[in-house]
């Protein structure tokens, strides 16, 4: 039976020694805290490190066998591990740099070197528990490397990854020297989720531009597999906090806090102490208010709770610090006898607490300056029962795509967050239940149980997906078939695309020429009087001319528009003079000017746009907006444009690859045939031939073809074995015929 594995930096409960008696309690953290109940729920197992450091075996046997009560399986790192691994490479270098803080970003070898290890470390444990069929759910920044560390182990798994904070931009991602690993280690996975679009779109520019590999719709296409990339953002146990403002000890906290608070507008802060989510900013936002609004000294007070965070990053502590004086100072000037400004808290609270401050506060300001998601912000929504209540709610937080009726604030804005607070009290009852409701809705929806499920559906879908694009790939069995049919056939047509299938892509076309193996090969082809080659390219007929002429080979040149059977001249398929260059030239040329890198291809009958050494999002933009451009004019001529890798082509409308192939297999009565291409213009070709025929696509795009081939060398491979065997079939007729 398949099993769920999950696998995240520390186990959802931590283990503790006092006096020598071991006890559990809660992680802290919003994965902890969302995955926990799936994770009790679905009977998952769970892999992470325990909360503290056992180095004695006697400890970490007793460990092991307490939590796999619970499914929990523990990770034992060492102390001088676990502080390069954590407090170092994940805090001081993955995390400032993954939320914009690039002035604390740290790049220290040791700490990689360290981060690497544990990550194996990781892997190692997870391999001594897997069995076939099991699924692993790897989570967050701790373990950017575990995906590609297992995919190396148990190539066939199912694996997925889900990043919990955000991804940054590629001009701050490419700062790290490690940058390329840790892409290579994401890409291990077969669904790799993020909280929101932002983030993945930001995912995919960088595996563009660092490992340029490219994306269609999100799937990025790699030699063997598939890997997809979503925007799924995480949930709550919305029952949970909803019916807990129902229980005996909730409403007894609650009666025990309005008693102390009296009649209040309570504004409550919840969060991790961190430099990201905006707390120093947001008491001065306070202060400033209370400053601004005299009228709501005394009325007003704002609760605050810190869950003590990274001990050991001394960013943190300088910020704990600032922190503590600034509530000294506002509590200092402003409070009386019977007011308080602002209630400090630092420590957690048990969740019935928790629950009671989010049922009493008035009002939530939650001001990160970049946050994954906030699962704060949706317990509060959660437990809004009679829809009384404002969600004041950063616009950097991953939650506001969700929670949109918040009131959306700029926490980099301290005049933001004021009329914010400001908007928030004043806000009617009828205003507050309506925004409320609304997102309460979305949050009753979207719980934890319904992420994970549909991340695991995801996750099964894209291993189908890899699983379905394998069967398309040549293996020995297919090659067997193709060579089968070839010695059994008399009359043989080989068509052949030329750059990325004779020969590899080079941005430079000038410089993608076949070399002595290549034209050996097709030699060796075309030694047998029973086989047709035909090279059916793009290319000007000059340049094939050239590099072929020689040979005994049929060429097809622009897509068709040019055709030259071996020892005849060129025909062209065109009887008059392209009239419309000019003006489409005009156009092309204006995006050349607009567009660096970019340059003009002239044949006798189409014009061609080459954006190969282009900036890729340039790239992408002015394709977008040249396409769009063209596609109001070219109807006029009876135009057609042909997007290509890297170009774009304009020619007449009846002409295409397709066209060519018919005419060929008119030509004569073929009973082998083999199409062997990697362009979007070769699909063409794949759709002219009969379902018998051998369609090849090289590379793994989606395509009309029936196989596919990897690489150039592949297709090298497969031409030369069948060159071989008629070779071979050749040699054992002749000794027949003298025997």
């Amino acid at each position: 039976m398949s099993r769920l594995i999950i696998v995240s930096n520390r186990l959802p409960i931590s283990v503790k020694i006092e006096d020598g008696k071991f006890s559990y309690e809660p992680s802290a953290g919003g994965l902890a805290t969302g995955l926990k109940s799936f994770h009790e729920t679905e009977k998952t197992l769970w892999v992470g490190w325990p909360g503290q450091t056992f180095e004695e075996d006697d400890e970490q046997k007793y460990i092991v066998k307490k939590l796999s009560k619970d499914n929990l399986i523990p990770v034992f790192i060492s102390e001088d591990d676990y502080k390069d691994y954590y407090e170092g490479f994940s805090n001081r270098t993955l995390w400032p740099l993954f939320h914009y803080f690039w002035t604390y970003t740290e790049y220290d070898q040791k700490t990689w070197e360290t981060y690497k290890r544990v990550n194996q470390q990781f892997c190692d444990e997870i391999i001594k528990i897997a069995k076939p069929g099991d699924q692993f759910w790897i989570q967050d920044y701790q373990l950017l490397l575990l995906c590609g560390m297992l995919r190396k182990q148990i190539p066939d798994a199912s694996i997925g990854f889900f990043l919990h904070i955000p991804f940054p931009s590629y001009e701050l991602f490419r700062t790290l020297p490690w940058r390329r690993a840790l892409l290579e280690g994401m890409m291990g996975a077969d669904l790799i989720a993020f909280h929101t679009f932002d983030y993945v779109r930001h995912f995919l520019s960088s595996v563009s531009r660092i490992l340029k590999l490219e994306n269609n719709l999100s799937r990025i296409q790699l030699s063997e597999r598939v890997v997809d990339v979503e925007a799924l953002p995480m949930g709550i146990d919305f029952d949970k906090f909803a019916n807990a403002t129902d229980s005996a000890e909730t409403e007894e906290e609650i009666r025990t806090y309005k008693k102390n608070l009296g009649n209040e507008t309570l504004i409550l802060s919840v969060d991790r102490l961190d430099y990201s989510k905006g707390i120093l900013q947001r008491l001065q936002a306070f202060e400033f208010f209370l400053e601004k609004y005299p009228q709501y000294l005394g009325k007003v007070s704002l609760i605050m709770v810190l869950v003590p965070s990274r001990y050991g990053v001394e960013e943190y502590q300088q910020l704990k610090i600032q922190i503590d004086e600034t509530i000294g100072r506002i509590n200092g000037k402003y409070n009386t006898i019977q007011w308080t400004p602002v209630h400090y808290f630092y420590r957690s609270f048990k969740f019935q607490t928790l629950v009671a401050l989010y049922s009493l506060s008035h009002i939530a300001l939650i001001t990160p300056f970049r946050d994954g998601m906030n699962l704060v912000a949706k317990e509060y929504v959660a437990t809004k029962t009679d829809g009384k209540g404002v969600l004041i709610l950063s616009e950097m937080a991953g939650a506001v795509k969700e929670l949109s009726q918040a009131v959306c604030i700029n926490p980099n804005d301290i005049n933001s967050i004021v009329d914010g607070l400001y908007t928030a009290l004043n806000m009617s009852e009828e205003e507050q239940i309506q925004r409320m409701e609304t997102m309460r809705e979305i949050v009753k929806r979207y719980t934890v149980n319904r992420w994970a499920e549909l991340f695991i559906r995801r996750m099964k879908e894209a291993k189908k997906n890899t699983m379905r694009m394998l069967t398309k790939f040549v293996n020995e069995n297919t090659i067997s078939e193709i060579i089968s049919f070839y010695t059994d056939s008399e009359k043989r047509l080989f068509l052949l695309d030329y750059d990325g299938t004779l020969v590899n892509f080079h941005e430079d076309p000038a410089k993608a020429l076949p070399d002595s193996g290549v034209l050996e090969l097709l030699e060796n082809l075309t030694k047998d009087n029973r086989n047709t080659v035909v090279i059916i390219s793009g290319r000007d007929k000059t340049i094939l001319e050239r590099i072929f002429g020689h040979m005994k080979l049929d060429l097809i040149a622009e897509h068709g528009i040019f055709s030259r059977k071996h020892g005849k001249p060129w025909e062209c398929q065109l009887p008059s003079e392209p009239t419309w260059k000019p003006d489409i030239r005009e156009i092309l040329e204006a995006f050349v000017d607009r567009t660096p890198g970019s340059f003009i291809e002239e044949k006798d009958f189409s014009l061609v746009w080459h954006y190969r050494k282009v900036d890729r999002d340039l790239g992408a933009m002015r394709t977008h907006e040249l396409v769009d451009r063209l596609s109001h004019i070219i109807p006029q001529y009876h135009l057609q444009l042909l997007e290509g890798n890297k170009v774009i082509e304009v020619k007449n409308w009846e002409i295409n690859k397709g066209r060519a192939t018919s005419r060929w297999l008119k030509s004569a009565k073929y009973d082998f045939v083999i199409a062997v291409g990697d362009d979007y213009t070769d699909e063409d070709i794949f759709r002219a031939l009969e379902p018998d025929h051998f369609s090849i696509k090289v590379g793994t795009a989606p395509s009309a073809a029936r196989f596919h081939l990897k690489t150039v060398n592949q297709v090298h491979d497969l031409l030369d074995r069948l060159a071989q065997a008629g070779s071979e079939q050749e040699k054992h007729k002749a000794q027949y015929s003298k025997n």
